[in-house]
């Protein structure tokens, strides 16, 4: 049975993960018709898919005919135990989705391949462009630079944008991760948080500026391009914990865990935006403390 018609019909590969929860949200609010995948449950709008196996792909794609697609499927947590996890669902599972799409004879709008700015690595410098060679040090950019490669060979079969988003965070994203960490420390009235480096300066973006973005990049009339999803706008760890101490009426103590300091670190690194808003145009975001008020008072 055929879905319904529609003009804005987007299908978001790994849509109940932190962005996908967020940017289904989103785009539904600026009219577009949302499916998702799951890789473990299905309902509604959702179908449950594993990208490894093509099969299940050509189900999902059958049935919903997208007008565009952006494929946040993966493992986006670096320390995850299994190393060949990241290549079979990041790299191999993102391109078996071009690969039914070539079959099927499908050319949506739009394909947003959803890489890292981890593919960079260490560079050396304070802002990265999309000019740089990249050279990853860990298996998740490693995955997605391999993706990024493999997915440039569909440049002239598909409509293709793969984007490298810096750090960001919001609501519900996983205590994993270094901000909602700072932020659960916070809720549950902890006096002592330990941290690693604390002199340094990271882009920590909006995920409803991310939204924006990817939504601008959908509508956008370009294709094989690599860029940047990054504002150049660095924050210090040491502000980010001052500005929690405000928020929240207290001052936790910071305690330097060596096992947490990472030698030879780059002091500020952020990237760089130009390719981007020349692109699509500027996008601007909130300030980043009501990023945090936001996470803390959910």
């Amino acid at each position: 049975m055929r879905l319904g018609l529609a003009s804005k019909r987007v299908l978001i590969f790994g849509i109940d993960g932190f962005t996908g929860n967020h940017l289904s949200a989103y785009l539904q609010g600026a009219g577009y018709e949302v499916y998702g995948t799951s890789y473990s449950k299905a309902g509604g709008n959702i179908f449950k898919v594993d990208i490894t196996y093509k099969a299940d792909i050509d189900g999902v794609l059958r049935e919903v005919v997208p007008d565009f697609i952006i494929v946040l499927s993966g493992i986006s947590f670096p320390a995850h135990g299994h190393n060949e996890d990241f290549y079979a669902i990041n790299t191999i599972g993102a391109v078996n989705i071009l690969d039914v799409l070539v079959h099927l004879n499908q050319n949506p709008k739009k394909i947003i391949m959803a890489s890292s700015a981890t593919v960079y690595g260490n560079q050396g410098l304070e802002v990265l462009d999309e000019t740089l060679c990249p050279k990853p040090t860990n298996h998740y950019g490693a995955s997605k630079y391999a993706m990024e490669s493999l997915s440039r060979n569909y440049f002239e079969k598909l409509n293709i944008i793969i984007a490298r988003p810096f750090n960001y965070t919001g609501i519900n994203q996983e205590d994993n991760f270094l901000i909602p960490k700072i932020v659960k420390h916070f809720k549950q009235k902890k006096q002592t948080i330990e941290l690693g480096n604390i002199d340094v300066s990271r882009e920590f973006n909006d995920v409803g500026y991310v939204c924006k973005i990817y939504k601008k990049l959908l509508e956008s009339a370009i294709s094989s391009e690599v860029v940047n999803i990054s504002s150049n706008r660095g924050i210090k760890l040491l502000d980010v914990i001052d500005m929690m101490n405000e928020i929240s009426g207290y001052k936790i103590e910071v305690k330097i865990n060596p096992d947490f300091v990472r030698k030879g670190e780059i002091k500020t690194l952020t990237g760089s935006c130009d390719k981007l808003f020349g692109l699509i145009g500027e996008v601007k975001q909130k300030e980043f403390k009501e990023t945090l008020r936001d996470m803390l008072e959910v």
